[in-house]
């Protein structure tokens, strides 16, 4: 499928919006998806409902081949990441002794959930995977025969590190450990394979790089792994065939609907639909090539230049779509004020500059921003 990018991405025409690891920009689709919602709504109410739940349907398969698993019961609708982990935190069956391992610097939605645990006699073990020869073999020797659960996100928030899913859910099939993953600095950019990375939890919100509202996210739960996790919500949607209220077998639905507890964000998912359907159209493959290759362009241009500090990791295993850097005599807050004033979105993050632009740039706004960059340090 070929999109007229500047058609679809007004904000083309607006500067440089390289800050989608923080919120992305709405394509055209998703934002008259939630136009046309709110019309009918307010001519006709709930009258189509039956349409809604279609459309929820129609979503809920449309994110199971996101993230690669043939099953849409895999797949529950949750308000944000921080619910999906949460879930997942509060609803294993954890022992005195139990311990959790996860990478240092986590973003605090995938941290203290999991630190909040330590009052149920479970250790939290952080493990420094940046200076870390192997990451991945740095984890993996943090586990031991208690350890329960291996916690970890895709991409990290700050700069981008990315870890071998594949690796680290294989270390943990055989060893019999849960393991969740925080996906929502990759899902969107980079093509997921759910079961080839032998993932029983994930969670995204669909913000970032899914281009769609805050409010709404994607929960994955394996089958295997859900009768694992004790409900910690009770509401009237979290059963098969959940309008039929006149009943009196209340057992929740065997599906991860099970974690869906209230009512569903319908706008949210008119808009997450429409975003969905336009990168799966256009290839999860190809949107994930062109993220790349504007990442290699980053770290290419950035590393020529006079003062200029990659924060990032250039190895091609390690690169995602987010580049981040310093000037080893600007400090970071003047330069964004600088770039801000220039017309580039993007954000501080551990004292660096960091960049996150989207499948539907290319080298000439990536080469505008190099041209701004030089002004500002100059």
């Amino acid at each position: 499928m070929s999109i007229d990018f500047n058609d679809q991405f007004p904000i083309l025409a607006e500067g440089l919006y390289f800050n989608h690891a923080a919120i992305g920009p709405w394509p055209k689709c998703a934002s008259r998806a939630v136009q046309d919602f709110a019309e009918e709504n307010m001519r006709q109410g709930s009258q189509n409902y039956r349409d809604w739940i279609e459309r929820e349907n129609a979503l809920r398969k449309r994110l199971a081949v996101l993230v690669g698993t043939s099953s849409t019961e895999d797949i529950a609708l949750l308000k944000n990441t921080t619910e999906g982990i949460s879930t997942v935190a509060w609803g294993i069956d954890w022992q005195p002794g139990d311990n959790v391992v996860l990478p240092e610097g986590e973003f605090p939605s995938n941290r203290l959930p999991w630190l909040a645990q330590a009052a149920r006699g479970v250790e939290i073990r952080e493990v420094q995977i940046r200076t870390a020869e192997n990451a991945e073999k740095a984890l993996i020797e943090a586990m031991d025969q208690d350890t329960k659960l291996l916690s970890v996100s895709a991409v990290q928030w700050s700069d981008g590190f990315k870890l071998d899913l594949e690796a680290l859910g294989a270390a943990c099939r055989q060893r019999d450990i849960l393991f969740f993953v925080d996906a929502i600095q990759q899902l969107g950019a980079l093509p997921m394979d759910v079961d080839a990375c032998h993932i029983d939890f994930l969670a995204a919100d669909a913000h970032k790089w899914l281009l769609a509202p805050e409010g709404i996210a994607l929960f994955y739960c394996r089958q295997s792994a859900r009768p694992r996790l004790t409900l910690q919500q009770q509401g009237w949607h979290m059963f098969d065939q959940p309008w039929l209220f006149d009943r009196n077998d209340w057992t929740p639905a065997r599906s991860a609907r099970r974690f869906e507890a209230g009512s569903p964000n319908s706008m949210g998912q008119a808009a997450l639909l429409a975003s969905v359907n336009l990168l799966l159209d256009y290839g999860m493959e190809n949107v994930g090539g062109r993220v790349l290759a504007n990442t290699v362009f980053l770290l290419d241009n950035l590393g020529k230049e006079t003062g200029i500090i990659l924060t990032s990791r250039p190895e091609p295993e390690r690169r995602s779509g987010i580049v981040s850097f310093m000037h080893d005599r600007i400090p970071a807050k003047q330069l964004h004020r600088s770039l801000t004033a220039a017309g580039v979105s993007c954000v501080v993050r551990d004292q660096s500059i960091r960049l996150s632009p989207h499948f539907y740039q290319d080298e000439k706004h990536l080469s505008d921003f190099m041209t701004r960059l030089r002004v500002a340090t100059n």
